[in-house]
């Protein structure tokens, strides 16, 4: 991350921006000039215990002092950098980029990760109980993101997102309308479907395409914007998942995020391309052509 950020600023300066990757690419054996870039960028170099094993290598490392007010400062200088990106060839990316953390949130994930408890306990359930029901929505979680790893690889990040997605709108649906019809017997039930869908498509995903889509030149700052806006809309539906549940009813406020991931299936479908086995430079191409 630290050196995307140093050769964003060496092409900001007209230099050519020498990273690590940049060498192999261009057939360098010198590898102590990648090494030099990450200490350029404050990455600190030191040797350990010459009576250790391997002391013959040399140890680099991010001062924890040096990277918070790093990671500050580029949060910001990110925002301010979305201006910039939206001029390159490959804003196509950046569009990409926003949209799926946005849509992500929009499914009401972390409304129903946080509100568990209330939302168990508006279907009828009593306080043991709903306490208990969210315990097992964090162990489904973990479940089936450790089963996400698996496929993730296998059968392609676009795959995971169209499985996901029919599956989050069919479990939306059903428990918008057991709050309609007022028969919540089954909504447990359709929750626990509901974050296994999140946790084997978006819960996985999201985190890795949003790695890969951004030219290298502008990586940091493209996964600054989409992590930015991941927890932004995060904030935003977690403050307003109470009043829209008490002024709107339960069953309008989960048909909205049902609509959201019928949107997210047009955008999975129609514009999300697949990742899965093409390395950094295949991607950027294709998204340039896109």
């Amino acid at each position: 991350m630290f050196v995307g950020h140093y050769s964003a600023a060496l092409a900001a300066k007209g230099a050519e921006p020498r990273t690590p990757l940049w060498t192999v690419v261009a057939g360098c054996q010198l590898i102590d000039i990648g090494w030099s870039v990450l200490v350029m960028a404050g990455v600190e170099k030191v040797r350990i215990d010459p009576s250790l094993p391997g002391s013959d290598l040399d140890l680099y490392y991010m001062p924890f002092t040096h990277s918070l007010p790093a990671a500050i400062i580029w949060s910001v200088a990110a925002l301010v950098a979305a201006r910039w990106l939206l001029k390159l060839p490959s804003r196509v990316a950046l569009i990409i980029g926003l949209a799926l953390p946005f849509l992500s949130q929009v499914s009401g994930i972390n409304a129903i990760i946080y509100y568990a408890p209330r939302i168990f306990d508006m279907t009828g359930l009593g306080a043991g109980s709903s306490l208990l029901s969210t315990a097992g929505l964090g162990a489904v979680n973990f479940v089936f993101t450790l089963l996400a790893m698996n496929f993730i690889d296998r059968i392609g990040r676009r795959t995971l997102m169209l499985i996901g997605s029919f599956g989050l709108i069919i479990t939306l649906a059903l428990v918008s309308y057991s709050f309609y019809s007022a028969n919540f017997r089954a909504v447990p039930i359709f929750l626990f479907v509901y974050i296994a869908f999140f946790a084997f498509s978006q819960g996985a995903v999201i985190w890795v395409f949003i790695s890969e889509i951004f030219p290298n030149q502008v990586r940091a700052k493209g996964q600054t914007l989409g992590s930015t806006t991941h927890w932004v809309m995060a904030a935003i539906i977690a403050f307003t998942f109470p009043y829209l549940a008490e002024k709107v009813g339960g069953g309008n406020t989960f048909l909205f995020f049902c609509l959201m991931m019928f949107m997210q299936l047009l955008f999975v479908w129609k514009i999300m391309p697949e990742t899965k086995g093409r390395s950094l430079e295949q991607i950027e191409h294709t998204l340039v052509l896109h």
